[in-house]
């Protein structure tokens, strides 16, 4: 395991039945609160893909990583949020949630066209949110180079619905 591994995995509490019971929630605000560690990860992911011009940030623990990632690449930073929460005309999609849907977004306007994108987020899960980014971002023009997670939940089997998306996990659980 690598020394950035360690440093991560020691700093991520478990919180046993929250949001609900039966559910194990990774806790990355000991990872945020320590400078050190978070620095490294900022570091990593902004260094990870040379030259993209925008770093995307899934809402909402994907902002915490990607803004200073972006702010470190020298890249513009681009939020995708939650259907309702962007001032601007945007571009929309729908994915599937363990309980229903959920729908995410993005400006119209957020990408030139050819922009080379980096998706950020906190954990990579069941796949359905970042799969929506992919899609939006695409959509709006832009290529995706890659797609970076923290973390990513490997028994949940999440990278099957990215085939063909360059996926980096700094930890896989």
């Amino acid at each position: 395991m690598s020394e950035l591994s360690q440093l991560i995995l020691d700093r991520i509490r478990d919180v046993n039945d929250y949001p609900k019971p039966g559910v194990v929630f990774k806790d990355i605000t000991p990872l945020l609160a320590d400078a050190k560690a978070f620095a490294a990860v900022i570091d990593e992911l902004a260094g990870l893909y040379p030259g993209v011009d925008k770093i995307v940030g899934i809402e909402a623990r994907g902002f915490i990583l990607a803004a200073p990632a972006a702010y470190r690449a020298q890249a513009g930073f681009v939020p995708v949020r939650k259907k309702g929460k962007l001032p601007s005309a945007t571009h929309e999609t729908s994915y599937e949630l363990e309980y229903g849907t959920a729908d995410i977004e993005v400006h119209r306007d957020a990408f030139s066209p050819g922009d080379r994108v980096l998706i950020v987020d906190d954990v990579l899960a069941t796949g359905g949110t970042a799969e929506a980014a992919v899609e939006l971002v695409k959509r709006a023009g832009a290529e995706v180079v890659g797609l970076a997670v923290l973390m990513e939940l490997a028994f949940l089997k999440g990278r099957e619905r990215l085939t063909g998306v360059d996926l980096h996990s700094l930890v896989i659980v």
